[in-house]
């Protein structure tokens, strides 16, 4: 049968113990010895055994007592541990925070964000996954994953938040002997010949949805990853439509980048939350965070496209 035993009983206990001496623990405790000999009585009455043998020179414990004394440092310890380590998490000197994203994402914003976070909140570990977006949904659904990244059109159910973030303008890469290559910018029309290594999930919702169907691509080349397409790119006729702030990694593969145009169609990227009643505090402080570092982006891929600009007139 469970006993009524009160944590400031067990740390009265204790007191007496370390001081060997009634007046010692109370003056440590910051209670009047008659308090202090209150609660011992209490708690050998609760227990229904004595605890401390009492002479006029000394206190010492009963032979129960010597037996339970480590007993009660134990459970003492075990919840100041508890207490440190939920103060540290909600102070975030601790902490988790899961987070998945698709790869052309994972190249370009993601390890910006985590690094800036990491670097004021350098106690919480964020582990990040590079994932197809279909992955970083199903992990926020099941629970493995707190926080997602990807297109906004790609529709969770009622189980994740959405919140945009950034919306940035589509640009073609093409290849540098190609004759799309020449120009400053490049329409929807002109692409239509050309095979588009697609990517992008959903692209007909997301993308082609917001151009005029006489100018959709008339060849999808479908793969899964935006560095296979690019890859491909580099060997084959073809074009690759990205997000402008993907223009250092194409770039990488040798490729021209360049403006599309007629209509100008921005790829809406959104970040996807777990819909938890209680988020931890990491969590909680990883998705605020995200939300006043986002405007970071667009004024970033403003200041690219200048420079692309200012490079293309030089």
């Amino acid at each position: 049968m469970a006993m009524d035993v009160t944590l400031r009983q067990l740390r009265a206990y204790l007191a007496v113990l370390d001081a060997a001496s009634f007046s010692e623990a109370a003056k440590a405790m910051h209670l009047s010895q008659a308090a202090l000999s209150g609660l011992i009585k209490e708690l050998e009455s609760r227990v229904g055994v004595r605890l401390l043998d009492r002479t006029t020179r000394k206190v010492s414990p009963s032979a129960v007592g010597e037996t339970f004394a480590p007993m009660a440092r134990r459970v003492l310890s075990s919840l100041d541990e508890a207490l440190e380590n939920l103060t540290n998490l909600k102070e975030l000197r601790r902490g988790l925070v899961r987070v998945a994203a698709p790869e052309t994402l994972s190249c370009t914003l993601l390890p910006e964000l985590i690094a800036a976070y990491n670097g004021s909140h350098p106690g919480v570990d964020v582990r990040f996954d590079d994932v197809p977006i279909q992955e970083v949904l199903a992990g926020l659904q099941n629970g493995s994953t707190d926080i997602g990244f990807g297109p906004a059109g790609v529709v969770p159910d009622q189980s994740v938040e959405v919140h945009m973030i950034c919306a940035d303008p589509l640009w073609a890469a093409v290849r540098s002997d190609d004759p799309l290559a020449k120009g400053k910018s490049v329409s929807w029309k002109e692409l239509r010949e050309w095979p588009l290594l697609n990517y992008m999930p959903n692209i007909a919702i997301n993308v082609l949805s917001q151009v005029p169907p006489r100018h959709h691509p008339k060849e999808l080349v479908p793969v899964h990853r935006v560095n296979t397409a690019l890859s491909m790119l580099r060997v084959r006729q073809g074009v690759v439509i990205c997000p402008s702030m993907a223009e250092p990694l194409v770039r990488g593969f040798g490729l021209r980048f360049l403006p599309l145009t007629q209509p100008t169609v921005r790829w809406r990227i959104a970040m996807f939350v777990r819909n938890s009643a209680s988020l931890s505090p990491a969590v909680e402080s990883f998705r605020d965070f995200t939300l006043d570092f986002s405007p970071n982006w667009a004024n970033a891929g403003i200041e690219r496209r200048r420079v692309t600009e200012r490079r293309k007139r030089a």
